[in-house]
């Protein structure tokens, strides 16, 4: 297989599989608030080759190729009604971290508005 027919198809699988919805799931309703879970994607791919000639050992050549994709999720976007604001969970550790966090964010969120809107 060429590069270019490998880089085309590698490019196809990235596009079909990385997405948030299946990295961590699909948006959810959570009361009146509607989550969408926010994801960072890191794609790298590298390839090296050459070939040389010696009067010792012959003609030789040689290849080699890697590459490598980090998904992090970051945090969720919170809408109610009109308002949307964004929840970073970065500081979890592990994905269930974060869910277990969500309905205290969530809370925060709420009493923060709320306190605004009395403000305001």
């Amino acid at each position: 297989m060429n590069f270019e027919t490998l880089l085309e198809r590698l490019t196809d699988f990235i596009q079909k599989e990385v997405k948030t919805e299946t990295v961590i799931g699909e948006p959810f309703k959570l009361g009146e608030f509607t989550c969408v879970p926010v994801v960072k994607v890191g794609i790298g791919f590298g390839s090296g080759g050459g070939h040389g000639d010696s009067t010792k050992t012959g003609k030789g050549e040689g290849g080699g190729a890697g590459g490598g994709i980090g998904i992090d999720p970051i945090g969720f976007l919170v809408t109610k009604e009109n308002e949307i604001s964004f929840i970073n969970t970065h500081q979890s550790k592990s994905i269930a971290g974060i869910f277990e966090k969500v309905p205290d964010l969530i809370e925060k969120l709420t009493k923060r508005k709320e306190k605004e809107k009395a403000t305001a």
